[in-house]
């Protein structure tokens, strides 16, 4: 072994996953947080707005009636809820939100697309026993009362929900969580549940990936044994309406180096592409895994293997028996839900410690818009295009590699973590704010151009062509100076869209592109005047995406797109004009059709401009980039 591969074996071995960090956003269960309060307008506000109001709907329903996204939804109803933790993946995968209260929810796979309600499926339990014939058992979550209403009875309403709140305790830290189960469900018994995500500085390769890892630390007080058995379940669904359309299918992993799960691939609706998830657990000398890749969340009346009879399985005999691992392919039939499990059983000794390491990834490689256009993400470089095959790599890689994050990991946090000068609440704040570049409906690509459908509206260098621009404004000595510094720049594009990747140089590397919403219920890709005051998370961790993005707007501002857009202040006017820094690159096309923000005229934003030249002047600075600066100088 080399000298570094004995650093890294050091550092390994300094690693305590069942010890959260030294300082970590904290929360009981039974921490019911501040509930938001609802924003109230007088009447004479609500009477000055209404014409605007009313513009915005009849442009929402316009493009409804398009089958394109909105910038905002006034009707719907966002979850009053403050319960929300740490997300699952990579930058730019999809991601998977998981509350403090232990249960997953808020899936965001597709582009702009959140589904807040959780899948109460989805969950850890433990099961336990002693050598007296004491047994315990517990789903390892505590929803709301009102979460549970309508769980059936006959299905996942029978397994025991029965998690003293009290005695467990939340920890965060991005990308990390610990979740604490101090006595539960054995009193003598203390479990550590440490959630990773590969979120790692300057590293282009792993930090894409659609995966998260679960480590679980099970720590015996007592004076005898116990027998433990941890149990991963999950549904084959996304959430929404698309887990109950059917013909979703379930199957084994191939077993490799001792890791064995369960592949769920699922059909998607609404013309969504589809997702594999995989599931899995790594056996180990003192951990045996069994898995059961097929469940049906309805009653015994179907004659299936209910979630009633896998919970009951596990709960008498801590696995699976083989009548219920069979490796063919199981399907979903219309109407019904399915899901599936993966057991991992251990004998904790005495005053002793086990460890058992559970992995969760999900591909979907395709991100598509809603005017057509395709695009690969990131991950898809390193993993391919073959869901099955990525899911289950992703998976198995993750269990054995996790580790080695969590090295990096710690290397990088751990200067802030330790800094004195830093009041006490600073650096939790500092790492946790940063889920957003996850949790931020993110995408990431692999820098290649879109595929088009047949349906798509994007027509090519036509809507954005320079010579409409050339032909009204010729003759202005400004806009004769601003096209003959662009005449170099343009001549060897090949789109006329916002792809900062034309303006690379030679053997400068493509990351990729990478897009963020303005926020959850606010739909807009890289918002510029918002992006200025968020860069420099992404330019000191990430700083080739924040300079990728950088170069999207420098391709953006030499574009001029003449087509009209109407405004809610009811003028029409182009939407995107030569030399303006657009608000955005836009929601149903981006890239291609900018400013998706239609309040008032975005090409007469004032202070675009300006942030723009000292973002690209901050940048150049930072990283030293010559190339870069040459690229941008054109723009600015």
């Amino acid at each position: 072994m080399g000298s570094a591969g004995l650093e890294q074996t050091k550092a390994r071995s300094h690693i305590n996953c069942a010890q959260p960090a030294r300082r970590t956003w904290q929360r009981k269960f039974d921490d019911e947080g501040k509930k938001i309060e609802l924003f109230s307008m007088t009447m004479n506000d609500m009477i000055s707005i209404i014409p605007m109001i009313l513009k915005g709907l009849m442009i929402n329903a316009d493009q409804r009636g398009k089958g394109r996204d909105i910038l905002y939804d006034p009707f719907r109803k966002w979850m009053d809820n403050c319960y929300r933790g740490l997300p699952l993946g990579g930058l730019g995968s999809g991601s998977i939100g998981r509350s403090y209260r232990g249960y997953f929810q808020h899936f965001q796979i597709f582009p702009a697309l959140y589904e807040e309600k959780p899948i109460l499926a989805n969950q850890f339990s433990a099961f336990g026993s002693r050598p007296n014939g004491k047994s315990y058992s517990t789903v390892l979550s505590a929803p709301t009362a009102d979460a549970l209403k309508g769980v059936d009875k006959a299905a996942i309403g029978s397994w025991d929900w029965k998690l003293k709140e009290k005695n467990c305790t939340y920890h965060a830290l991005f990308p990390r969580s610990w979740t604490v189960y101090d006595g539960e469900p054995d009193p003598e018994i203390k479990i550590t549940c440490r959630q990773i995500s590969p979120i790692i500085p300057h590293n282009y390769k792993e930090s894409s990936f659609p995966v998260a890892v679960f480590t679980f630390t099970v720590q015996n007080s007592g004076s005898t044994p116990a027998d433990v058995t941890l149990l991963f379940t999950w549904a084959n669904s996304v959430g929404g309406r698309s887990e109950l359309t059917g013909n979703h299918t379930n199957s084994k992993m191939m077993e490799r180096d001792g890791v064995h799960g369960v592949l769920l691939r699922h059909r998607a609706a609404d013309g969504h592409p589809p997702v594999t998830f995989a599931m899995a657990c790594q056996e180990t000398e003192d951990v045996r895994v069994t898995d059961c890749p097929f469940f049906t969340m309805g009653s015994s009346d179907s004659g299936d293997f209910t979630a009633k009879d896998m919970w009951e399985e596990i709960k008498q005999h801590g696995s699976f028996s083989e009548t219920h691992t069979g490796k063919e392919p199981r399907v979903a039939k219309p109407g019904s839900s399915i899901g599936a499990a993966v057991a991992a059983a251990t004998t904790v000794p005495a005053g002793g410690t086990r460890m058992m390491s559970f992995a969760l990834s999900w591909s979907c490689p395709e991100v598509k818009f809603p005017d057509g256009k395709t695009y690969h993400r990131r991950y898809t470089k390193f993993s391919g295009l073959d869901r099955d095959a990525a899911a289950e790599s992703l998976a198995h890689d993750a269990l054995l590699e996790h580790m080695d994050w969590e090295s990096k990991i710690e290397e990088w946090q751990r200067p802030i973590l330790q800094d004195k000068r830093l009041p006490e609440w600073y650096p939790v704040a500092l790492f946790n704010e940063l889920y957003y570049l996850v949790a931020g409906g993110t995408i990431w690509t692999d820098g290649r151009p879109p595929k088009m459908s047949v349906a798509s509206s994007g027509t090519g260098t036509e809507p954005f062509s320079l010579d409409v621009f050339r032909a009204d404004l010729q003759g202005t000595p400004v806009v004769d100076g601003v096209l003959s510094e662009m005449t170099s720049v343009t001549e060897d594009l090949h789109s006329a869209a916002a792809f900062g990747a034309t303006l690379l140089g030679d053997g400068e590397e493509n990351v990729g592109q990478f897009l963020y919403l303005e926020a959850m219920e606010y739909h807009m890709w890289n918002t510029y005047d918002v992006h200025f005051y968020a860069s420099f998370a992404l330019l000191s961790l990430f700083p080739e995406l924040e300079l990728s993005l950088q170069r999207d707007f420098a391709r953006a501002v030499l574009l001029h797109d003449p087509r009209p857009m109407r405004t809610l202040n009811g003028k029409t006017v182009p939407r995107k004009v030569l030399g303006s820094v657009p608000h955005d690159v836009g929601l149903n096309d981006p890239w291609f059709e900018l400013n998706a923000y239609m309040i008032h005229d975005p090409s007469r934003w004032k202070d675009l401009n300006p942030k723009f030249v000292l973002q690209v002047y901050r940048g150049v600075v930072a990283t030293g980039n010559v190339a870069f600066a040459r690229a941008a100088w054109p723009a600015v």
